[in-house]
């Protein structure tokens, strides 16, 4: 069994193209416009309210036709998500063609990647892909995971970037950096966080050197 490999994908200000203006469509936009991407849909209609408002408002560019060739040119990927499995086919083999990333809505395997369910805790994001299992599985495993991480990883991992950044700036060594950067992941700050002890989490630019300048010699 060949597994698929994971990525985290920057589409920030790229052209993201959805093929279709349903339900499975709007899902598709609401992730990549979260994402910053440059988005236009091509559909005949949109069905879905939200991609109107979305389209009045300038949020997105529509494309009120249906698909043909050429429209991928340019496209960093395209979600194929027609009610048309022979059209969607169709976008398939020309993004292939092309070497565009395509995800295919109602043939998940004919693409070249597909959307794990996703949990974010503000910079924590947990992909959840079940390899064909079923998207209920991914969605059951999502809500497990829901409780074991909670709001609070949004703070943490908030301060654990403002430590990262603060010893960068600070901390010319490597060897220096390496210690802290030890230091720090083991320190209890989520638990602190949890308790709402705000005396400690998250702590001020000056506790933040403070603590620094204490650790950087140990």
């Amino acid at each position: 069994m060949a597994y698929e490999l994971p990525v985290m994908l920057n589409c920030e200000g790229r052209l993201c193209l959805i093929i279709g203006g349903g339900k499975v469509a709007e899902r598709k936009a609401s992730a990549l416009r979260e994402a910053g991407a440059r988005l236009c849909v091509i559909s005949p209609l949109l069905k879905s309210a939200r991609l109107a408002g979305w389209a009045d408002d300038g949020s997105i560019e529509w494309k009120a036709r249906a698909y043909r060739e050429g429209d991928l040119n340019g496209a960093f990927l395209v979600h194929a998500a027609t009610d048309a499995p022979d059209v969607n086919a169709k976008i398939a083999a020309d993004a292939d063609r092309l070497g565009i990333l395509v995800n295919v809505a109602s043939k998940g395997s004919s693409g070249s990647f597909t959307n794990p369910a996703v949990l974010r805790r503000g910079r924590l994001t947990v992909a959840i892909a079940t390899s064909g299992a079923g998207p209920m599985a991914s969605v059951t495993i999502k809500e497990q995971l829901e409780h074991q991480f909670g709001e609070e990883y949004e703070a943490y991992l908030d301060f654990l970037y403002r430590m990262r950044t603060a010893i960068k700036d600070e901390v010319e060594l490597p060897e220096q950096r390496r210690r802290l950067l030890h230091k720090l992941y083991r320190l209890d700050i989520l638990e602190e966080i949890r308790r709402g002890d705000n005396a400690n989490a998250p702590w001020d630019p000056d506790k933040i050197k403070q603590w620094i300048e204490q650790n950087r010699e140990e």
